[in-house]
């Protein structure tokens, strides 16, 4: 063999070689994620419409398989804040801002999104997203596990969330917060000159198979920082009216994403499959019939009412409600990057390019979806996975949507599995402390315990305590007097206020999502009035 010959051959199988090492690199795709808001603007409403919210939100999977635990995801949903007189004060963060949706604390996990109530304490100090369920596990630390007290004698709360009917697909989820008259305003807190106020912050829903209050938040959980911070005694949502006026957005704090570039040098990425509802005319209803409140909407007559009046309905008068109203507006601004990326390297897709905001009516906002590298099918609508990174009209990095047959299959992407690892498939359980001296068992239930099998495979233990003996009420520095006080009017709304009618505004369009039908329980006998269920115990068997 001449020299000649030898150095085409040796060219020859460095190409070869260096193409091999660029697919064997390309065919191992780099982990990343895709985060972000869904911006839904909508028109102000009257500032004297300050005493609660209620709306309706689709529930649908968001994902088509539930990837693992640092999936966190909301759905549509808002942040309620204290409405103040002048200036908010500095460095006082404090709302209700739950809803729908997936997080990274979430132990017994599907497809199928739960609901938390998730309020804040002074600057996330403590939060609390239902009975016995709160900020992380520790009980001898109990941050917000103590905060919610649960009201409905028909409803299981367990302390992973409020489970959805597995398979819900777009159906709306009504619910709301109004402040309830149970508590009585106090001028001491803890034995200190500090006040506590006497708004009771109830959750109210409206599904297909439950209607009416499920929970709220003791007044105590919103004064109980002023005992450290005294200059903001009076600030919070035990005692201020709320701000009507309120953001409403989806907040995606981490889908599965992955990168990788083809021989040429381009970037390609894949998104887990995101799904969004369908309707009839393959529109998506997101949103309806945002709503806020006066205080005469159902405080007043339930005032009254515990004050020796007629029995108040609870139907909220709607003479007393502004619903809010959407245009053909809204953004997104979610952003792909590998993890650890700063922000301003952080490289947003072409949302607009496949999504079109939409008022369906005046009082519901949806999405209309662009044919190509969308696809439909059955109530879901799937968004594009494969994305080439590409410029915006302003000329900067953006991605723009392909069809997954234009990712080049030397990227690897077509491979890319997102399914929850195998390792997270054994999920810990939850448990409440068992000393004979805690609030659980001194004075303790009055019946059970009894188990109920969720729809996401867990097993929850429950048991019946009188309303005002519940760990809540009496972690919620009430005196024995005050929580009977309390007791006497929850017997009345017990007595008066059944499950199967609407006390939210009914919604004019969709249909409504189910709770799981294993968290509806019924009374014993004899414990038709003042008693409530309380889940103590959550696990896989």
């Amino acid at each position: 063999m001449d020299r000649s010959t030898f150095r085409v051959l040796l060219t020859i199988g460095l190409l070869l070689s260096g193409s091999a090492r660029a697919a064997t690199a390309a065919d191992k795709p780099k982990a990343a994620e895709m985060a972000g808001y869904l911006l839904v603007p909508h028109e102000r409403v009257a500032k004297s419409y300050n005493a609660g919210f209620s709306m309706y939100v689709a529930a649908w999977p968001l994902l088509k398989n539930y990837p693992g635990q640092q999936f966190q995801s909301g759905l549509f949903g808002t942040w309620m804040f204290a409405q103040y007189d002048g200036k908010k004060p500095e460095k006082i963060y404090s709302d209700i801002e739950g809803g729908l949706g997936w997080w990274r604390d979430t132990r017994f996990a599907t497809t199928t999104p739960k609901f938390i109530m998730g309020g804040v304490a002074l600057n996330f100090s403590e939060w609390a997203n239902g009975p016995g369920a709160g900020k992380g596990r520790d009980w001898n630390n109990p941050t917000g596990l103590y905060a919610v007290a649960q009201l409905s004698p028909w409803v299981l709360w367990p302390p992973d969330g409020l489970n959805i009917r597995q398979g819900a697909s777009g159906e709306l989820v009504g619910y709301g917060y109004l402040p309830l008259p149970l508590a009585a305003p106090k001028p001491t807190t803890k034995g200190k000159d500090i006040p506590t106020g006497g708004q009771c912050w109830t959750l109210f829903l409206n599904t297909g198979n439950f209607k009416g209050p499920v929970a709220f938040f003791t007044p105590y959980f919103w004064s109980k920082p002023t005992l450290e911070h005294t200059q903001f005694a009076g600030q919070f949502l035990d005692t201020r009216p709320s701000e009507p006026n309120k953001a409403l957005q989806m907040e995606t704090q981490y889908i599965p994403a992955s990168f990788a570039k083809d021989r040429q040098g381009d970037e390609y990425a894949r998104i887990a499959p995101v799904s969004f509802p369908r309707d009839a005319e393959g529109d998506s209803v997101l949103v309806h019939r945002m709503t806020a409140y006066k205080r005469e909407a159902m405080w007043t007559g339930v005032q009254k009412w515990f004050e020796g009046g007629e029995p108040a309905s609870g139907t909220i008068d709607a003479e007393h409600a502004a619903v809010h109203t959407f245009s053909n507006k809204g953004g997104s601004t979610w952003q792909m990057h590998s993890p650890g990326t700063p922000d301003d390297r952080k490289v947003p897709i072409n949302w607009d390019s496949f999504a079109t905001p939409v008022a369906i009516d005046e009082f519901t906002y949806g999405y209309r979806w662009g044919d190509g590298v969308v696809s439909g099918k059955g109530k879901l609508t799937t968004l594009p996975e494969y994305y080439k990174l590409g410029k915006g009209a302003d000329n900067k990095p953006q991605w723009q949507a392909i069809r997954a047959a234009d990712a080049p299959a030397e990227t690897g992407l077509h491979k890319v599995s997102y399914r929850r690892p195998r390792d997270e498939q054994s999920s810990e359980t939850y448990v409440t402390p068992d000393d004979a001296k805690s609030a659980w068992k001194t004075p303790g239930p009055a019946a059970g315990p009894f188990t109920r099998k969720l729809g996401d495979g867990s097993t929850v233990t429950y048991s019946w305590y009188r309303f005002a003996d519940q760990p809540a009420l009496l972690s919620a520095d009430l005196t024995p007097a005050e929580r009977e006080n309390i007791q006497k009017k929850v017997e009345l709304i017990h007595r008066h206020w059944t499950k199967d009618r609407d006390y939210l505004p009914p919604n004019t369009t969709g249909a409504l999502a189910d709770l799981d039908p294993a968290l509806l329980v019924t009374p014993p006998k004899g414990m038709e009035a003042g008693y409530v269920p309380i889940v103590t115990r959550q696990g896989a068997k």
